[in-house]
């Protein structure tokens, strides 16, 4: 079973910037799509960013387009997301996502197109 380690979190002011990482074990990256989705407290698990296999496409949700990034790095198997201006709406514990899947240039940021989810990693950001 694929394992998901998110890191980078953390506490930023306003403006700020942080690059989050999804590392994944036991199994390569490279046959699978990854998102990146945030929940905030009482809040449902949004869809920000995803990548597909080896990094033909792109989403980025409206709020954060300009603003954050995903890439991959598949030799490190690995997944970051770079966020710049943060924003205090952009509080809220990050997860990192992935799906196997034979199509390139393809990715989802829908939770219920996910299999395989990390802990998360809590993001703060104060005004």
């Amino acid at each position: 079973q694929l394992q998901l380690v998110e890191s980078g979190g953390g506490l930023v002011q306003l403006g700020g910037s942080l690059r989050l990482t999804c590392a994944a074990s036991t199994f390569p990256l490279d046959h699978y799509f990854v998102a990146w989705f945030r929940q905030a407290p009482g809040k449902e698990r949004e869809g920000v960013a995803c990548i597909s296999k080896q990094g033909q496409g792109t989403n980025i949700v409206d709020s954060v387009k300009g603003r954050f990034t995903i890439s991959r790095d598949d030799a490190k198997n690995t997944v970051h997301l770079q966020m710049n201006s943060l924003k205090p709406e952009d509080t809220g514990v990050y997860f990192c996502a992935a799906e196997r899947t034979s199509f390139y240039g393809y990715c989802s940021i829908q939770p219920g197109d996910m299999t395989y989810w990390g802990e998360g990693t809590l993001v703060t950001v104060s005004s």
